[in-house]
């Protein structure tokens, strides 16, 4: 698997909720916070563009967003916004119980090209269906 490299800036404004994430266990924390985000958003009326964001940050920490249409006159979502100078690409298909040997597999290419990874690095993840062996995945990781 080769991921493409990007040499481009990627800058996302991106409405949502941060969590700390203790054991690895990143699917439960994410699940929560996205439950936590959607609800906020169906509270407000929020018009947003339907597609869930993943950021995954240094320590553990892991922010659920959304980009949402305007910006909100009243939200308890946070805004965050991701700027990433350079970045590795790749658009994994497939159940999402793949995708940690995906990542390996771009972890293993990248290091052959002498090239570091960094954080953050975003899962984005595109519409549901129901035969999860055609769930499209963006993976973007940070380089230097």
């Amino acid at each position: 698997m080769q991921a493409t490299i990007i040499a481009d800036s990627l800058v996302l404004t991106l409405y949502g909720f941060v969590g700390q994430v203790a054991d690895h266990n990143y699917s439960m924390v994410g699940k929560q916070l996205m439950d936590a985000m959607w609800k906020e958003i169906a509270l407000r009326r929020l018009a947003h563009k339907g597609i869930n964001h993943w950021v995954y940050e240094s320590e553990d920490r892991l922010f659920v967003g959304v980009e949402l249409d305007k910006i909100p006159d009243r939200t308890d979502l946070i805004c965050k916004e991701i700027v990433i100078p350079q970045y590795a690409y790749w658009k994994h298909v497939g159940d999402y119980s793949t995708l940690g040997a995906a990542y390996e597999a771009i972890y293993t290419d990248l290091r052959s090209k002498g090239v570091q990874h960094v954080y953050p690095h975003l899962e984005i993840y595109g519409h549901w269906t129901d035969d999860t062996s055609q769930l499209e995945t963006e993976l973007i990781i940070s380089i230097t």
